[in-house]
């Protein structure tokens, strides 16, 4: 991959995986965005860069991701084109669209690796620095992708397993709400390794939010054995708790990843926790890289994931948080 010539001076941030510090170059005009992440833009050069996620529509979850990119590419000078699909070939077409456009970047999720495969080769073999962001923990260095930004699934599940068995859970319900995607199934296997009662899978389909509720309203009323109910997304548990009260069942929700409206529900006690992959910096992350890769070399992480959780969120610390939930960045 070519590191594009410089054209001027530049000022580079130092960037950590868990430091949302924004820079801008000396003699940088001042920019602010809504969320108030951007303290300049950069005098760079200006480049373009495609995120490509397998976002379902309406999953709040990739606001926060696509909120992050846009603060980078703010500050950045760069011009986000963001597109998104759920099924993976028409995920890699997207990948295909952009090679074709001539961007001078990707990142892009892996929710389906071996689908995304042959769109991310044409893509390093065209020249196009490449990131995965999200999904593809396991699959990102061997597709060849020069960095990764998200959690380890499997060791979040893990640690959710090992919060349920602390929390006196003794049947535990996992949620999928697209089948297939290895993030998702490598949460509820690593919740499986690390609890110490029963997990039971439940595939559910998060493209229908109705049958959504309806199929755990009646796999709760079906077996009331279930004491926890742990989701993968935010939207998801927000309709658990409904199918919970539907159904008459006394099983606590908890849940990963996080929205405005579920910080609510932690607050109110509806939802007990949540596991936060901090959606936000994976976006960020994400442009900001390829930006320092494009104008000084940079690359974050050493060849090994950039973590950016797990984190769990109760309680005893969601005061801290709802703040940045409610503008949009957690």
């Amino acid at each position: 991959m070519k590191v594009r010539q410089r054209r001027g001076p530049i000022a580079v941030c130092a960037v950590a995986a868990l430091t949302l510090a924004a820079c801008s170059s000396t003699g940088g005009a001042p920019r602010s965005s809504d969320d108030g992440s951007n303290a300049g833009v950069a005098d760079t050069p200006s480049a373009t860069i495609a995120m490509i996620t397998h976002e379902v529509p309406g999953d709040t979850f990739w606001d926060l991701v696509r909120k992050g990119a846009e603060a980078a590419a703010a500050k950045d000078n760069i011009e986000l084109r963001y597109s998104a699909d759920p099924e993976a070939p028409n995920q890699a077409n997207l990948v295909q669209s952009a090679i074709d456009s001539k961007v001078d970047g990707i990142a892009v999720t892996l929710a389906k690796p071996d689908a995304m495969a042959p769109a991310v080769e044409a893509a390093t073999a065209a020249g196009i620095p490449v990131v995965a962001f999200n999904s593809g923990y396991d699959s990102w260095k061997d597709m060849g992708v020069q960095q990764y930004f998200g959690q380890d699934e499997t060791i979040a599940g893990q640690a959710a397993g090992a919060r349920l068995t602390e929390d006196g859970a003794r049947k535990t319900l996992c949620i999928i709400q697209e089948q297939g995607a290895v993030a998702l199934e490598a949460r509820c296997a690593g919740v499986n390794q690390g609890f110490g009662g029963t997990t039971e899978i439940l595939n559910v389909n998060s493209k229908d939010m109705p049958s959504v509720e309806s199929t755990i309203t009646a796999k709760l009323q079906q077996d009331p054995t279930i004491d926890h109910v742990i989701a993968l997304a935010a939207p998801i548990a927000l309709t658990a708790v409904q199918s919970k009260n539907n159904a008459g069942s006394d099983a606590t929700i908890v849940t990963f990843d996080t929205n405005a409206a579920l910080v609510d529900a932690i607050e109110s006690g509806d939802v007990a926790w949540a596991i936060d992959q901090q959606p936000y910096l994976q976006g960020y992350l994400a442009i900001d890289s390829l930006w320092l890769y494009l104008n000084n070399g940079n690359t974050i992480g050493g060849g090994t994931p950039v973590l950016t959780g797990p984190a769990f969120i109760d309680s005893t610390n969601i005061d801290a948080v709802a703040e940045y939930a409610r503008n949009g960045t957690r």
